[in-house]
């Protein structure tokens, strides 16, 4: 099979379990998991280089102008963008790497690489959004009401996207993503250079 990285983007709305599932699928060494910047603080239990690049907005803005980013977007006030030279390296060492971002910018990076694979992990209702958000306990009851919101409008969106993955039980929708891939990796219009190998026209007398 071809020996290239797939570029698979995970979106979804705030809530829907997207930095677990992503956390199981960067343990598998066939995975490289794309880190991004970002003028969000950080959380208590993310660490700068690991979870995100966190920068200020004036930073930001410079790397913008520079065009160090296959993309970037505004979410609930926050600036987040994709770094392109760790995005191509780890595609030509043979990585599948996940990025995770939202749906903005997953349709911006689409129109770039043409090829990418669009996921979008959703839970199963909104209702189970809200308990989410609401036991995270990390934010103002108008904070989320604003990334209920935002889902919403998300969801309206889905249609755009190659597969939707239902997170109900982690594990289970590690293993979709997973075999989505690998399923992916295996379509004939990416590996049209072994009609050749298989036929021995490789083969010079």
């Amino acid at each position: 099979m071809n020996k290239k990285g797939l570029l698979v983007i995970v979106s979804g709305p705030s809530g829907a379990g997207k930095g677990t599932v992503v956390d199981i699928l960067k343990n598998d060494s066939r995975f490289a998991l794309s880190i991004s910047v970002t003028t969000r603080a950080p959380r208590i239990n993310e660490t700068e280089g690991v979870n995100y690049f966190f920068r200020s907005e004036d930073e930001f803005k410079k790397m913008a102008d520079n065009k160090e980013f296959l993309e970037y977007a505004i979410f609930c006030g926050n600036y987040y963008g994709t770094p392109i030279s760790y995005v191509n390296q780890k595609l030509e060492e043979g990585k599948n790497v996940i990025l995770e971002i939202e749906v903005q910018g997953a349709l911006q990076v689409k129109e770039i690489f043409k090829e990418a694979i669009l996921i979008f992990l959703t839970p199963p209702s909104i209702n189970e959004l809200k308990h989410r958000l609401e036991n995270r306990a990390t934010e103002p009851k108008d904070r989320i009401e604003m990334r209920l919101n935002r889902a919403k409008e998300e969801f309206d969106m889905m249609d755009k996207y190659d597969y939707i993955v239902i997170n109900n039980e982690i594990e289970k929708a590690s293993n979709d993503i997973k075999n989505i891939v690998y399923a992916e990796k295996m379509r004939a219009n990416r590996n049209l250079y072994l009609k050749n190998i298989l036929k021995g026209d490789e083969i010079k007398c």
